[in-house]
């Protein structure tokens, strides 16, 4: 069973960047998908970004793609979200996700486990 555990969340100012971090326990970290997802205030849980267990495929919420990077150190078993060019709209809180797959991930009942996820404010 996978743990996971976010870090890097913030206040940032728009226009700001941030990098998320997902430390996972666990011995086969590389032979699952990794996500992140984000849920705002009011709004259900969006699929953010995904990437494959050997790194080398990825694919992006259109809300986010060219300013979002998701990657990932299998030998560290963290994944990491590099948000640049942040706005207010992606004031949420983000979700580190894991699925016992190899297909990349999208949508949230694909996902085996959840982190507890990290809040990210944009000011404007």
């Amino acid at each position: 069973q996978a743990q996971l555990v976010e870090s890097g969340g913030g206040l940032v100012q728009a226009g700001g960047s941030l990098r998320l971090s997902c430390a996972a326990s666990g011995r086969t970290f590389s032979s699952y998908t990794m996500d992140w997802f984000r849920q705002a205030p009011g709004k259900e849980r969006e699929f953010v970004a995904t990437i494959s267990g050997n790194g080398g495929a990825t694919y992006y919420a259109d809300s986010v793609k060219g300013r979002f990077t998701i990657s990932r150190d299998n030998a560290k078993n963290t994944v990491y979200l590099q948000m640049n060019s942040l706005g207010p709209e992606d004031t949420a809180v983000y979700y580190c996700a894991a699925g016992q797959t190899s297909r990349l991930i999208i949508f949230s009942s694909q996902i085996d486990y959840w982190g507890q996820g990290t809040q990210v404010t944009v000011s404007s």
